[in-house]
């Protein structure tokens, strides 16, 4: 009689587990590659310009929330709260503007002669009206940024009439 043949010891052939050994390093592959650069992040020098021309304005913003408040000290006082989301708000569109750092900016004469409340306002209304018409010739995160600030801004302004 012949013998009979042995049956395979359990577990994987090799067949099997050089099959699941390449699709493991396929997908160990797959999960450790980066995605690719999203070319709308990219910052152009055009960009780049107008994210620091916004940061010019944001720093004016700042320095009018600073004129009314030495113009009218009950002012600043009712308005401390918004002038520190204007400063965060500049602190963040610093962080997103590469290269940008403080600039001499210079800020429209302070409310001298007038109401201080109504001339706060106008500021900040151009502030948002800019910092909206740049966010047009941006994209992704930057461009959310300028959005958010200018809507932002419009808040403000709502609360300053």
């Amino acid at each position: 009689m012949s013998p009979t043949p042995a049956t395979p010891p359990p577990g994987f052939s090799r067949r099997t587990l050089l099959a699941a050994s390449a699709a493991g390093l396929a997908l160990l592959a797959a999960g450790c590659s980066s995605p690719p650069v999203d070319e709308r992040e990219k910052v152009t020098s055009a960009q780049a310009d107008e994210l620091a021309a916004q940061v010019a304005v944001q720093e004016s913003l700042v320095a009018a929330f600073a004129a009314a408040a030495a113009a009218d000290p009950a002012l600043g006082t009712a308005v401390a709260e918004l002038a520190g989301q204007v400063q965060a708000q500049l602190d963040r569109l610093k962080a997103a503007a590469p290269g940008a750092g403080s600039s001499a900016s210079s800020s429209a004469p302070g409310p001298a002669g007038t109401d201080a409340r109504a001339w706060l306002r106008d500021q900040v209304a151009a502030a948002a009206t800019s910092h909206a018409a740049a966010c047009v010739d941006l994209s992704g995160a930057r461009a959310a940024l300028l959005g958010s600030i200018a809507a932002g801004l419009r808040g403000q302004d709502g609360r300053l009439a």
